[in-house]
């Protein structure tokens, strides 16, 4: 007999009250247009117009997470699993996906690498090797997953996140044969998702300006329904891995007006993807050689203007070149979003060894949107992992129970914690760890590519400030997100902050 035992929550989160309608000319890539399957999930994985866009098909996602004990999940459908995560020190064990009324498994995975599914064009991106899996796994009435381990193991510990469509969408089950017939789709997916396949469309708009302290330079953009499907910028930064190169990132600001309102407002080192130092990043939305250069995959939709500018805040006369790529995309009212970029600070934060407490990570209220991805950069002035606090997101009417939870700030990045490592996904990594002990800087994203999390009004992430030793950490974050006009951050940070000068790394140069 199968058991659940130790779930520490249930939680979900809903995208609102609408009618269902039923997808006439997203979904027409599938064999069947009014179904939601493997083919389906892999065209909104990898379409930049859908991703703007609020969900054509209203769903609810979820997130299962604790310990692990025979049964890890077993939900009625329609749904998707859209992530799972395992982690312990003893990494013996078998987890096994039933899906509808089969008593038969349809995948058996070692519990410790979760992309054993020997499939080579789906390597290094979207089958990325170890605990965390991104694979859609879509189902029509049911979906139990269940981990088989030898007696003695030390515990276990998971995160499930999973959509919820309304009773009556029509779903095709996920099926290992399916998706072997679909090596040649799957090359194409993984492609786009490790960036090879760069979207290079319609009008280019490109220049150099030497950015004079304290002014800004604007890229007007053309009028009319339109949107920006690449930015590509190269500074031009003589000694980078050094603190000077890290200051003038830093002290470049990119800001975005899009229909009269200000959406994007981030220093370009942290809207690199690799935070404070701008080092190397790899991930599906952004790029950075670690040198200056920067390109960026975020579309950014627009319905009569828009404009990019470049503010330096430092004192330096910096050389930019900047290249854009802007074609015409018409403007759904009914589902097209903003993109919206921020970027705050806060120094001094306590981190505490038992107990947790919450710091506001992000905040979004007014309007509805999509939560997209963030990066948390952390200079830790303890030589001890910070990062054993759980990460909450409570999500429109949440009260005392967040929608989604993660056990630790590890378990959200895909990060093993101490000691300290870099390494680069599609969907996340750590582009900068100055330290093994977690001294200093280090810097950690996450890219929600299927797994965004619709709200109708309003989202928030806490942080519990947890370390294996107490003492303080300054953290900077920056989020990427999707929302209406009204939807706004709280508690941003103001230009003065950014002007800052940045504490000295404790190693000589930056990793």
């Amino acid at each position: 007999m199968l058991s659940q035992v130790n779930l520490h929550h249930t939680i979900y989160t809903y995208s609102g009250v609408f009618a269902l309608w039923l997808i006439s000319g997203f979904f027409s890539c599938s064999g069947n247009k009014d179904v939601i399957g493997l083919a389906t999930l892999f065209d909104e994985m990898t379409s930049v117009e859908e991703a703007v866009r609020y969900p054509l098909v209203p769903y609810r996602t979820f997130t299962l997470s604790g310990r692990a004990e025979s049964v890890l999940f077993d939900q009625q459908g329609p749904g998707v699993i859209t992530r799972i995560r395992l982690t312990s020190e003893d990494k013996r064990g078998i987890v096994r996906i039933y899906l509808d009324d089969s008593p038969a498994e349809e995948l058996t995975l070692s519990a410790y690498d979760l992309s054993q599914l020997n499939i080579p064009e789906a390597e290094g991106g979207l089958l990325t090797a170890g605990k965390t899996l991104y694979l859609p796994v879509p189902y029509h009435k049911h979906c139990r997953i269940t981990l088989e381990e030898p007696p003695g193991t030390a515990p276990k510990y998971y995160q499930i996140q999973y959509r919820r469509y309304p009773q009556g969408t029509p779903v095709e089950s996920f099926s290992l044969q399916r998706l072997l017939r679909m090596k040649r789709r799957i090359a194409e997916v993984n492609r786009q998702l490790l960036g090879i396949d760069s979207v290079r469309t319609g009008q280019v708009i490109q220049g150099q300006v030497l950015l004079e302290a304290g002014n800004p330079f604007m890229i007007k953009l053309p009028r009319g329904e339109h949107a920006v499907y690449s930015l590509q910028l190269q500074v031009a930064v003589p000694t980078t891995g050094t603190a000077n190169y890290a200051q003038c990132m830093r002290d470049i600001v990119l800001q975005g007006v899009f229909d009269g309102k200000l959406t994007l407002r981030v220093p370009v080192s942290d809207f690199s993807g690799g935070g404070m130092g701008a080092p190397y990043v790899k991930s599906y939305y952004l790029s950075a050689d670690g040198r200056g250069g920067i390109v960026s995959r975020w579309l950014m939709p627009y319905r009569e203007k828009a404009s990019l500018s470049l503010v330096n805040e430092g004192r330096e006369r910096l050389n930019i070149r900047y290249e854009v790529h802007v074609a015409p995309l018409p403007w759904d009212n009914e589902r097209s979003l903003y993109f919206h970029a921020s970027w705050k600070e806060e120094l001094g934060l306590r981190l505490e060894t038992s107990g947790e407490n919450d710091w506001d990570f992000a905040t979004i209220r007014g309007g509805r949107g999509i939560y997209k991805g963030d990066v948390l950069t952390v200079y830790n002035h303890t030589a001890s992992w910070y990062g054993e606090g759980g990460m909450n997101i409570y999500v429109d009417g949440d009260d005392d129970v967040p929608s989604h939870t993660e056990q630790t700030a590890g378990d959200y990045y895909n990060h093993p914690g101490q000691p300290l490592t870099t390494f680069q996904t599609p969907f996340g990594g750590a582009p900068r760890a100055d330290t093994e002990t977690a001294t200093g800087y280090s810097a950690l994203f996450r890219s929600r590519i299927m797994d965004g999390i619709p709200f109708g009004s309003q989202l928030s992430l806490k942080m519990g400030l947890l370390g294996r030793k107490a003492g303080t950490i300054d953290c900077a974050t920056t989020i990427f997100w999707y929302g209406d006009k009204k939807a706004r951050p709280e508690k941003i940070s103001r230009p003065e902050v950014w002007a800052r000068t940045l504490l000295p790394s404790p190693v000589t140069e930056i990793k």
